[in-house]
């Protein structure tokens, strides 16, 4: 479940979505919803902040590639903050860190 959402400022242009501490198909799924909504509204960069989550499975990888992609198709940028390592290890070998900006 996403914990919680922030935008940063209504002049800044960013969205910070909390993943909480599973990322799998339902977590994935309102993180999904959420990020479109900010694309929708005009945000040009979302931040998935990761600080809580302790597992990703696959479903979860394969809703951040649509998040990515629907990013990409409005020209929003995507980090992924606060990422523990073996996490940064899966998506490396996965091939999201190509796409993304991990802080």
């Amino acid at each position: 479940m996403i914990s919680e959402t922030l935008t940063a400022d209504a002049d800044d242009k960013r969205a910070v979505v909390f993943a909480g501490d599973y990322l799998n198909k339902l977590t994935g799924e309102q993180i999904e919803r959420e990020c479109r909504r900010r694309l929708d509204e005009g945000c040009t960069e979302l931040v998935v902040n990761f600080s809580q989550t302790e597992i990703v499975n696959s479903i979860g990888v394969s809703i951040l590639l649509g998040v990515i992609d629907s990013a990409r198709g409005t020209g929003a940028k995507v980090v992924f903050s606060d990422v523990k390592q073996e996490t940064v290890e899966l998506f490396d070998m996965l091939g999201l860190t190509r796409h993304v900006e991990v802080m």
